[in-house]
């Protein structure tokens, strides 16, 4: 494992004094942040599985209010505009490629297939037009991520000698002027934006989300209301903050091999960001045996448990094929599973 050896620094924050230590590279996660992200991931499983989003539609508003919102604070916070040119393309480029990749496939696969988006005809236009400008299903994220990380490090770069506070204010009004062409939403560039502001205060992004079960409350007021779930409204960026914070006072009392196993996923969100869709959709050809549960919980729990192995088990064969250098940029995409204590 390549950087093993190689150390970074971080930031270790006590009651009253702020400690500098230099950590080993793979010590320097954030494991509430991977726990963060396997949450969120799953609970977009979830909601784009069609039989449980019609089903409980109040619930996937609330959800849809705040679970990709999440997302992007947490991809501001880690963007990484300190690489060199080369170092930033390449990893740019291994985003790009298997997006490019699934969104074209999607797109072929929703002319065919009964999905809730649809193309009329399948053209080099249509397929240009998807992956660069309007882009179908899940990946959607993916391109507003691969925006909001490439102005973030041009702009940047630029304006290396400027103040911090101008360089963000010019980092704004770009993704603005972006939202404008209609290349991405505002209302999404303001949650990556606010995780570039954490990211750039010097605080740990869990000193800024204080983890409190007393959240529950106003996020409960909060989504008796449907005309606060709107993530471009300031109750959208409540609801979100109150989630994190509910998240994060939860994850202390988790079993420890519940934790490690929520980490695991949460540290792989990508492969589940590109495959999912194929498994949600293919789950629909098992929904009519859960005709004797009017709940669809235990549909849930079995899709869920479907879409993630679906997804794991084609990086792996990816991996074990070679293939992986080719789509994702790395030897191994799927790491092993940590083992136990």
């Amino acid at each position: 494992m390549q950087n093993i050896n190689k150390f970074t620094e971080v930031y270790i924050f006590v009651p009253s004094i702020t400690i500098r230590r230099k950590l080993p590279y793979m010590e320097s996660r954030v494991k509430e942040i991977d726990y963060l992200k396997c949450i969120f991931i799953t609970l977009m499983i979830i909601f784009h599985l069609v039989y449980i989003g019609d089903k409980y539609p109040y619930a996937k508003q609330i959800v849809y209010t705040f679970h990709m919102s999440a997302f992007l604070i947490i991809s501001g916070y880690l963007a990484n505009n300190r690489k060199d040119a080369r170092s930033f393309l390449r990893k740019f480029l291994w985003i790009f490629i298997p997006y490019a990749c699934m969104e074209a496939a999607y797109t072929v696969m929703s002319h065919f297939l009964p999905v809730r988006e649809s193309v009329d005809a399948i053209t080099p236009t249509v397929l240009l037009d998807k992956i660069f400008l309007h882009p179908m299903g899940p990946y959607w994220y993916l391109h507003t991520l691969i925006l909001c990380n490439a102005s973030y490090f041009l702009i940047y770069k630029v304006t290396d000698k400027w103040k911090g506070i101008i360089r963000f204010i010019i980092l704004g009004i770009f993704l603005y002027i972006l939202s404008e062409v209609r290349l991405l939403t505002f209302a999404n560039a303001i949650y990556f934006l606010a995780g570039v502001a954490i990211r750039q205060s010097g605080l740990p992004i869990i000193r800024v989300f204080q983890p409190s079960f007393l959240s529950v409350v106003p996020l409960v007021i909060l989504c008796c209301f449907p005309e606060n779930l709107n993530r471009g409204t300031l109750a959208g960026v409540a609801i979100t903050y109150l989630v994190i914070s509910l998240l994060l006072a939860t994850y202390t009392y988790l079993p420890e091999k519940v934790k490690t196993l929520l980490r695991y996923i949460g540290s792989n969100t990508l492969v589940i960001l590109l495959f999912s869709p194929v498994f949600t959709i293919l789950s629909k050809a098992y929904l009519p045996l859960f005709a004797f549960d009017a709940t669809g919980i235990c549909f849930t729990i079995v899709s869920v448990i479907f879409v993630i192995s679906g997804c794991f088990g084609v990086t792996y064969v990816l991996d074990r094929l070679h293939i992986s250098p080719y789509f994702l940029g790395k030897k191994r995409m799927l790491p092993p599973y940590p083992p136990a204590d």
